[in-house]
C-alpha cells in the first residue's frame, strides 16, 4: 500500500486524573527522524516514544508535541503559606511604622509577594502517566497513518495514469519504428546507387548484411518490451501491501534508461518528441516518489 510521508495526526487519552493531547506532523525524509517536545516528566521516555512510532511509521521526519492537563476537581494546584503571609504582613506593618505612614496594610499589598503561594506537590506514578501518554501517542500515530495512506492513494492514482500514458506512447513509438525500417532500407540503397555508378562493383551480400545491421539498430522492439515489463511491475508495486518507495525509485531509473536507449536509436523527429514526452512523465513520477514512504 502506497503511503505518503506528509501528514498530520492528533490523539487524546485520559486516565488517572491526567489528559494528554499529542500532535504529530510528518514531512519527507530519507530515514525515520523524530523530534519531540513533551512534558519534563516524560523526557526520560524518549527512546520508548521512538519505539512506539517505529512500529507504525517507517520513513519521514516526525515532529511530536504533547500537552498535559491535570484534573483537579475544581481545586487549585496552589496553596497559601500562612506562616509566610503573616511574616510579610508583620514586616509591612513594621515598615509602615518606621516611615510613619498612616496607610494601613491591605490584602493587595500582600499579593505582590509571590512567596506566600506554593505549588501543591502531587505524587506521580510514572507508569500510570506513561500508559495514558502511550495511548494518546498511539491514537495520534494511527490518525497520522490514516492521512498518509489517503494521500498515498491520491499519489498512486496520479502515477498510475502517467504510467498508462507512457505505455500508450510506447505503442506509437513501436509502430513508427517498424514503419521506418523499410523506408531506411530503400533510402540506403538509393544513396549507395548514387555514390557508385557501376552497380557490378557493389557486393550485394555485404550490402544486405549492412542493411540488416542497420535494421537491428533501428528496431526498438526489445526496448519497448522491457519498458512495458517495467511498467507492469511498477503498477503491481503500487498495489502492494508493503511500502515500496525504494523499489519504485529503482524501477523509474530503469524506465528512464530504456527511454534514453530508444531516443538514441531512433533518429526520427516524431519518435524523438514522444520520447521527450515520456521522459517528462518519468520526471513527474520521480518527483512524486520523493514523497512516498
Amino acid at each position: 500500500m502506497i503511503e505518503s510521508m506528509t501528514g498530520y495526526g492528533n490523539g487524546e487519552a485520559s486516565g488517572n486524573g491526567i489528559t494528554f493531547t499529542v500532535e504529530l506532523r510528518s514531512v519527507n525524509n530519507r530515514f525515520l527522524e523524530i523530534s519531540s517536545r513533551v512534558p519534563r516528566s516524560l523526557s526520560k521516555r524518549e527512546n520508548e516514544i521512538r519505539d512506539v512510532l517505529r512500529t507504525k511509521i517507517a520513513r519521514g521526519k516526525i515532529s511530536l508535541s504533547a500537552n498535559r492537563e491535570d484534573e483537579t476537581d475544581g481545586e487549585l494546584a496552589i496553596s497559601v503559606d500562612e506562616h509566610k503571609a503573616k511574616s510579610i504582613h508583620k514586616m509591612l506593618n513594621h515598615l509602615r511604622k518606621t516611615v510613619k505612614s498612616k496607610e494601613t496594610v491591605k490584602l493587595e499589598h500582600l499579593l505582590h509577594f509571590s512567596e506566600i503561594f506554593e505549588s501543591k506537590e502531587v505524587e506521580e506514578d510514572d507508569d500510570k502517566e506513561w500508559k495514558v501518554f502511550q495511548k494518546a501517542l498511539a491514537n495520534a500515530a494511527d490518525s497520522l497513518k490514516t492521512m498518509r495512506v489517503k494521500e498515498g492513494a491520491e499519489l498512486a492514482k496520479d502515477m498510475r495514469g502517467r504510467v498508462n500514458g507512457i505505455t500508450s506512447r510506447l505503442d506509437t513509438i513501436e509502430q513508427l519504428s517498424k514503419q521506418r525500417i523499410p523506408e531506411e532500407r530503400t533510402r540506403l540503397q538509393e544513396r549507395i546507387a548514387q555514390l557508385v555508378n557501376d552497380k557490378s562493383v557493389i557486393d550485394n551480400q555485404r550490402l544486405e548484411l549492412e542493411i540488416a545491421l542497420l535494421t537491428d539498430k533501428l528496431d526498438v522492439t526489445e526496448e519497448c518490451v522491457r519498458f512495458r515489463s517495467h511498467n507492469k511491475f511498477f503498477l503491481e508495486a503500487l498495489e502492494s501491501k508493503d511500502s515500496e518507495g525504494r523499489k519504485l525509485n529503482f524501477m523509474i531509473q530503469e524506465m528512464n534508461r530504456e527511454a534514453n536507449t530508444i531516443g538514441s536509436k531512433c533518429n526520427d523527429v516524431p519518435i524523438a518528441h514522444l520520447v521527450v514526452g515520456i521522459k517528462e512523465e518519468l520526471e513527474k513520477i520521480r518527483e512524486q516518489l520523493q514523497n512516498i514512504e
